[in-house]
């Protein structure tokens, strides 16, 4: 593990996974592997109850967390992982509310009633535990926004932190990672008019990656 991602949703993450994948020629998880290993949400689910986690065994595979599940259990991995760099993703909170709000918030709000599916009872959790669940309560969002980014400035050193807007590009992260800046753009990818195809594609198992299995 070398990059754990502590950014929300809505701030670059998918274009961070992507980047992280060609950076560390490795698998980075995201909200989109957890909707392709379903066995994974008792184990998120484990760690919002504070219930031990073995994360070495857990993430053995993965080079770095981007997105939910991991972002709000940062303190955890980075605990577990005291020599990854944690990186928090940013936006302005008006405009990542906006974001945000035409995208995650309107799949929540469109969710079928009745009983929700383990990956949603996870979510919401994570949701109700360290955001809110007022997702109409434009105020308490931004609030909820800033309070997430305070907590990660707050309990991770300086000297292992690397906030991070998109637009900053490969440099800051490489730089942090001691690594070279690629001859490729940096990618661009699931932006709020693509949302929902994104999201259709990852369910059904078509994740876009920065590296392949077999380099």
């Amino acid at each position: 593990m070398r990059v754990i991602g502590a950014g929300l949703g809505r701030t670059g993450t998918n274009s961070l996974k992507i980047a992280l994948e060609i950076l560390l020629q490795g698998p980075c998880y995201h909200m989109f592997e957890l909707w392709q290993n379903p066995e994974d949400v008792a184990i998120w689910q484990s760690a919002v109850n504070d219930e031990p986690v073995d994360w070495q065994k857990f993430l053995s595979r993965w080079v770095a967390t981007v997105d939910w599940p991991g972002a709000p259990l940062f303190d955890q991995m980075a605990a577990a992982f005291p020599d990854a760099l944690v990186l928090l993703s940013i936006r302005d909170g008006e405009e990542w509310y906006q974001s945000a709000n035409n995208t995650i918030f309107s799949v929540m709000r469109n969710a079928p009633p009745g009983e929700k599916p383990p990956t949603g009872k996870l979510v919401a959790s994570e949701f109700d535990k360290w955001l809110t669940l007022d997702i109409d309560n434009k105020a308490e969002v931004i609030a909820a926004h800033d309070r997430h980014n305070e907590r990660v400035r707050k309990t991770i050193p300086p000297n292992r932190l690397l906030e991070w807007r998109p637009g900053d590009g490969w440099e800051p992260i490489c730089s942090a990672l001691d690594l070279p800046v690629p001859a490729e753009p940096f990618p661009h990818a699931n932006d709020s008019a693509s949302f929902m195809d994104t999201v259709k594609a990852a369910q059904n198992g078509d994740v876009e990656r920065g590296f392949q299995p077999s380099d």
